[in-house]
């Protein structure tokens, strides 16, 4: 047989199946997956695992690019306006559902401009405390806090810190008052420095400072312990009925073809799977949670329901 022919007969298949065809052609250069919030945080750092190990099943580069700023609305924005050709991707979580009720006005609608491609992970908080604090467990400091004011550090209103501290107000009948900070170095500091009393901080950024004793962990946020700090609580176990976690996945701009949006579902999907990506996820106190399109789109659209109530019972507003 003839080249000619040959060739004719390996590509007859993809030419009378449009979308296969789209599908081998896709990605055909780099992608971008929009972060907006800072780099170093737990966020920015699931994106560089997932991209680096989505880069190699789809066998191009992927570029993390961080637009910070507006509790998540600048690089929600930018990429609600990006090309909807699946080459760029956002990663977010809580502030998809839950910003458009903290701010009067917003540059995208979640809903309508988004197409749910698959969910990453969940991200527990730990309850941390200074070290001067004359407490060791959440009993003694509930019974603390009813007896003089204290406060709770967040990185802003609206954000998953925020809403574990709201939440832990609720359950526990405190009135723990709300101290936002614009980063999480700050909000440290003075923790640390015994400025604020408690703080709802993701494991990844509280590691290292319980660790070496510059604060005090009482409890992780989730309904199983984290395998970081196996010897802490959950606050269930602690005699507090609250589970509250942050949690992270990728979406695409609205109109991306359908058989794009599968491709990107798999190999997100799989890079979650990993056995050397999970793991790195879990020592960083980051819990894989893969979940496909439709189970994501489902999922945000509850938890739009929920952080919304908490919210308007809360009347937390945006700075």
């Amino acid at each position: 047989m003839s080249l000619l022919p040959r060739r004719a007969l390996l590509t007859a298949p993809a030419l009378a199946h449009p979308a296969l065809a789209r599908a081998q052609g896709f990605p055909d250069r780099g992608l971008r997956v929009i972060v907006p919030f800072p780099p170093g945080g737990a966020a920015d750092f699931l994106g560089r695992i997932v991209g680096e190990r989505m880069a190699r099943g789809l066998g191009q580069p992927v570029v993390i690019d961080n637009r910070t700023g507006a509790g998540g609305n600048i690089g929600t924005a930018a990429a609600a306006q990006a090309d909807r050709d699946g080459h760029t991707l956002l990663l977010n979580g809580v502030p998809i559902a839950v910003n458009r009720f903290l701010f009067a006005a917003l540059p995208f609608d979640a809903e309508r401009d988004f197409t749910p491609v698959a969910m990453l992970a969940v991200v527990p908080n730990i309850m941390v405390v200074p070290t001067a604090l004359p407490v060791d467990s959440v009993a003694e400091f509930v019974a603390l806090a009813r007896a003089r004011p204290m406060n709770f550090a967040s990185i802003g209103n609206g954000t998953s810190l925020h809403l574990a501290g709201a939440q832990f107000n609720t359950a526990t009948g405190l009135d723990l008052t709300h101290v936002p900070y614009r980063e999480t170095g700050a909000a440290n500091t003075d923790l640390m420095a015994g400025r604020v009393h408690v703080m709802f901080q993701t494991i990844s950024a509280a590691a290292e400072l319980v660790r070496g004793g510059r604060m005090r962990a009482l409890a992780v946020t989730s309904d199983e312990r984290a395998s970081a700090f196996a010897e802490v609580p959950t606050l269930r176990e602690a005699g507090v009925d609250l589970v509250s976690v942050g949690w992270f996945g990728l979406l695409l701009p609205r109109g991306a073809a359908a058989d794009r949006v599968e491709r990107l579902e798999k190999e997100a999907t799989a890079a979650v799977r990993d056995e050397v990506v999970a793991a790195r996820m879990v020592a960083s106190g980051i819990l894989p949670r893969p979940m496909a399109s439709a189970a994501f789109g489902a999922f945000i659209k509850a938890e739009t329901r929920r952080l919304g109530g908490l919210v308007r019972a809360a009347g937390i507003r945006a700075e």
